[in-house]
């Protein structure tokens, strides 16, 4: 081939290399063909949620230095924080490795040796060097719908790794707060069965002085003993949580971090925006959404493997020798160009197959997409309404303790004046410990909840990570 018809032929490649390749849906096209007849609404149907665009940064609502710290630590050592950091990596090189099969290929080869002594050594016949250069024009697409894809996929492993990092801090902060909790109720537990000691002792006394029978000292240390293994059990509860928090912070869990001493305010309501703008923020979602795009691409790829290829190679050698005859018009540097044709006549119905499995794959994406959307949609809802109901439970178990405690000073009084006895007094501090131990575990479930909403609305714990995007 001449030199001239060489450039044309490269050229007309070049050009048909170009040829554009389909773009996979918009997000809503994707959002419309999953949810199908699954209409989005305007509001949310639980309770009436405080108006205005969803926001980040929740973690500092809590005002918990602490709480920071340990989000902080769990962000930067968590195992499976790392492993998804790994992932992403993978899949950042996967995607550079297809970009790479776009571009022609340059490779260096050389031959030579030393000749010692006498005779002739054939390791070194032949010495030189040459430069070859391949390229595939991708004629089809189908280069570039495997880029694509890859570019899709790292975009999905992006999201994923952000959604990660969003429940990481969202499990230290429920697990820092059930810490506390457990805490605080470890103390209330023992203070219960520190009274209800008292009440055996006071029993014991009143049986000596002949006013108490052996029936009251005996369901005086029934008693006792209910509220010492409730003891028991708050002191393993609370072990285990704070060793679930060491764990989940890459900690030896070895229960030597010390929860806080008391549970945060509540903060204030929390803006929820819309439905749409939850599906269009919320990391999972977005992962979601790229994974349909790549399984688009992927298709489109598994069609255009079924057209023929061409692959075009061209190089320049020096070489020389001392014991081989080159050809007498041989001269240095030559060199040479020329290409190849693959094209796939029949391979049993494969290749259409391969297109069936991709095109079955790309239905899958979207009704999982389908799926995390609807869950999604769920778990906003269902977070809304727990808050709801929290906020009236804490209302009505503060309303009790205050009660309780009302009567204990009431109790209190008429003791100091003697019109009662200390062990009436005694039970009714226990009534006090049980209504602060049930009010400290609906205000703790109300702070989870809260997390629970910020996570399922997909506002993050801190500044968001722009999450990349492919570009067709």
């Amino acid at each position: 081939m001449s030199r001239r018809n060489l450039t044309l032929a490269v050229a007309v490649m070049a050009v048909l290399g170009g040829c554009a390749v389909s773009a996979p849906p918009a997000p809503d096209q994707i959002r419309k063909d999953a949810l199908q007849d699954t209409a989005l609404r305007d509001t949310w149907s639980a309770g009436v949620p405080a108006e205005g665009t969803i926001s980040d940064n929740w973690l500092s609502s809590f005002g918990d230095p602490q709480l920071d710290a340990l989000v902080s630590e769990a962000i930067a050592k968590n195992p499976d924080l790392r492993a998804g950091a790994a992932r992403v990596e993978q899949a950042a090189a996967y995607a550079d490795i297809a970009q790479a099969y776009l571009l022609p290929w340059f490779n260096l080869l050389g031959t030579g040796g030393v000749k010692a002594g006498g005779g002739s050594d054939l390791s070194s016949a032949l010495s030189g060097a040459m430069i070859g250069v391949s390229w595939e024009p991708d004629l089809w697409g189908r280069l570039r719908y495997g880029r694509n894809a890859a570019d899709e996929t790292y975009a999905s492993a992006q999201a994923d790794f952000e959604f990660a990092r969003q429940s990481m801090a969202a499990q230290v902060a429920r697990s820092w707060f059930i810490a506390t909790e457990t805490k605080l109720q470890l103390a209330a537990a023992e203070s219960m069965a520190q009274s209800a000691r008292e009440l055996v002792r006071l029993a014991e006394d009143r049986q000596r002085v002949g006013s108490g029978s052996e029936r009251d000292v005996a369901l005086a240390r029934a008693n006792q003993g209910t509220f010492e293994d409730a003891a028991r059990q708050a002191r393993l509860a609370h072990g285990q949580a704070v060793r679930s928090l060491e764990a989940i912070l890459g900690r030896y869990p070895a229960t030597e971090l010390q929860a806080a001493p008391s549970l945060p305010a509540m903060p204030g309501p929390v803006p929820v925006g819309m439905p749409l703008a939850m599906l269009e923020r919320r990391p999972d979602i977005i992962a979601a959404e790229r994974r349909v795009a790549a399984a688009f691409d992927r298709v489109g790829e598994a069609k255009a493997a079924q057209l023929p290829r061409i692959k075009l190679n061209a190089s320049i050698a020096a070489l020389s020798s001392d014991v081989l005859q080159l050809q007498d018009d041989y001269s240095n540097p030559s060199g040479g160009a020329g290409g190849t044709l693959f094209a796939p006549l029949y391979q049993g119905g494969a290749l259409r197959a391969q297109v069936s499995v991709r095109t079955a794959e790309q239905k899958e994406a979207v009704a999982r997409y389908a799926s995390q959307a609807l869950r999604a949609i769920g778990d906003v809802e269902n977070a809304l309404a727990a808050s709801q109901v929290l906020a009236e439970r804490v209302q009505l178990l503060g309303q009790v303790l205050a009660d309780q405690e009302r009567t204990l000073q009431y109790d209190e009084a008429a003791y100091r004046i003697g019109r009662q006895d200390l062990r009436s007094v005694q039970q009714q501090q226990v009534q006090v410990q049980s209504a602060r131990v049930a009010l400290l575990a609906v205000q703790s479930q109300q702070l989870i909840q809260r997390v629970n909403l910020h996570l399922a609305l997909g506002g993050s714990f801190a500044e968001p990570v722009k999450v990349a995007v492919a570009t067709h």
